[in-house]
C-alpha cells in the first residue's frame, strides 16, 4: 500500500532520496585522479571525459518527468540508484578511456534522473505536509555529499583500493535504498501523460532562471574559489580548499536549518535576505584584503545561497503555468546548467578582464535575485 505523501515515511523516503543522490555524486570525487592516472589521460582529455557526466545529466532531465508520471517514482528512483550503485566500481577500477566515457554518460544519466524524481517526489510531499520541507531534503544532499567524499577519501587514505571503497559506498547507499524504498511513492499528485519535453514558460522560466544563478554561483565556489585564494590573495596551494569547505559547510547546516527560518519568516523573505546575503558575501570573499577574511566571505555566500534552489523548488510546486512533472524537471535542467555552464563563463569571463571582475559579476548576478524576488508574489500569491 502507498504511504500517504504526508506521512512521516514518505517523508524520510524523501531524505533518503536526496541523500542518496548527494552521496553518489561526491563518492565520484575522490576518485577522479585514479581514474585520469589509471587511463593515462592529460588534462584535456580529462576534461572531455568528464563532460561525459554532464552531458548525461542534462539529456535525461527533461525525460526524468515523464518516466516519474508514467511509471511512478519509486520504480524510476529505484532503478536509477542501482545504476549509480553499478556505474561506481566500473568507474573506480576500467583502465579504458571509453569505458570510463560511456560508464560516466550513464553515471550521469543516472544522477540526473534520480535529482529530478526526489525533487518531484520533493514537491509533492511537501504540498501534502503543508508546511516547508524543502530545504531540508536538499540539505540532506548536502549530508550526503559530505559523508560520500570524506567516506571515499578516509577509505583511499587507509590504503583501501579504490574498488573496494567504491564497493563500500555502493553497499551504504543500497543500504539506504532498501530500509526506505517501499515508502517513496509509486504516483504523485504530477502523475499524467504528457508531452516527452515542454520548454518551460511563464514564471517557471523566471525560476529556472533564479535557479540558474544560485547553480552558477555554487559552481563558481566550487571551481574557482581555490584558484581566486592562491592566484590573488596569496594563500598557500595546501590551504586553498578551505575556501570551499567554508562555503560546503555554512550551506549545509543553513538548509538542514532552513525550513525552521522559512516557516517564521516565510519563503520570500528567506529569499530576498539570503541571494543578498550571499552576493555581499562573494563581494567580501573578492574585494577582502587576506585570506583569512575572504574565508569569512565565503562561509556566507553558503549561508545566504542555502536556501535559493529550494526555495525554487518550493515555488514551482506552488505556479500552475505547468505541471509539475514537467516544471520541476525543466528547472533542475536550468539549474544545473548553471553549474557545468556558469564555471566556463567565468573562465570567460576572467581571461577577458579578470577573475576579481568576473566574481563581482556572480554578487551582481545574487543580488538581482534579491531584487526579483518581492515581484514573484504577485505571480505567486499563495507564496509566503
Amino acid at each position: 500500500m502507498m504511504p500517504h505523501p504526508a506521512s512521516r515515511h514518505a517523508q524520510h523516503a524523501t531524505r533518503a532520496a536526496f541523500f542518496i543522490a548527494g552521496s553518489s555524486l561526491a563518492a565520484w570525487a575522490p576518485l577522479v585522479p585514479y581514474a585520469q592516472a589509471r587511463a593515462s589521460l592529460n588534462e584535456a582529455q580529462l576534461g572531455l571525459l568528464l563532460l561525459c557526466l554532464g552531458i548525461g545529466s542534462l539529456i535525461a532531465m527533461p525525460l526524468s518527468g515523464l518516466f516519474a508520471s508514467r511509471f511512478g517514482c519509486r520504480k524510476v528512483f529505484t532503478l536509477a540508484a542501482t545504476v549509480l550503485c553499478a556505474a561506481l566500481p566500473i568507474l573506480a577500477s576500467s583502465h579504458t578511456s571509453w569505458v570510463l566515457a560511456v560508464t560516466l554518460f550513464v553515471f550521469g544519466a543516472a544522477l540526473g534522473t534520480a535529482d529530478c524524481v526526489a525533487n518531484i517526489h520533493a514537491v509533492t510531499v511537501e504540498k501534502a505536509s503543508g508546511r516547508p520541507l524543502m530545504s531540508g531534503f536538499h540539505g540532506l544532499f548536502s549530508l550526503g555529499g559530505i559523508i560520500g567524499a570524506v567516506g571515499v577519501s578516509a577509505l583511499l587514505s587507509i590504503g583501501l583500493a579504490p574498488l573496494y571503497a567504491a564497493l563500500s559506498i555502493a553497499l551504504l547507499i543500497l543500504l539506504a535504498l532498501a530500509i526506505t524504498w517501499r515508502y517513496l511513492l509509486s504516483h504523485t499528485a504530477s502523475t499524467q501523460d504528457g508531452p516527452l519535453f515542454a520548454l518551460p514558460h511563464g514564471i517557471v522560466l523566471v525560476l529556472g532562471g533564479l535557479c540558474f544563478i544560485a547553480f552558477l554561483a555554487e559552481g563558481a565556489m566550487l571551481d574557482w574559489s581555490a584558484v581566486y585564494l592562491t592566484q590573488t590573495q596569496n594563500m598557500a596551494t595546501a590551504q586553498s580548499g578551505l575556501g570551499y569547505a567554508a562555503f560546503a559547510l555554512t550551506m549545509t547546516i543553513g538548509r538542514l536549518s532552513g525550513d525552521w527560518l522559512i516557516h517564521r519568516a516565510g519563503l520570500l523573505r528567506v529569499l530576498v535576505s539570503g541571494a543578498a546575503l550571499a552576493a555581499a558575501g562573494v563581494a567580501l570573499a573578492t574585494l577582502a584584503p587576506s585570506w583569512q577574511l575572504a574565508l569569512v566571505g565565503y562561509a556566507l555566500v553558503g549561508m545566504g545561497g542555502a536556501n535559493i534552489a529550494p526555495i525554487m523548488y518550493s515555488l514551482v510546486g506552488k505556479q500552475t503555468t505547468m505541471p509539475e512533472a514537467q516544471a520541476v524537471p525543466a528547472l533542475t535542467t536550468l539549474g544545473y546548467a548553471g553549474i557545468l555552464v556558469g564555471p566556463a563563463m567565468i573562465g570567460f569571463v576572467a581571461y577577458v578582464t579578470g577573475l576579481t571582475a568576473a566574481f563581482l559579476i556572480v554578487a551582481g548576478l545574487l543580488l538581482l535575485v534579491a531584487l526579483i524576488g518581492p515581484t514573484l508574489g504577485r505571480s505567486l500569491p499563495q507564496a509566503q
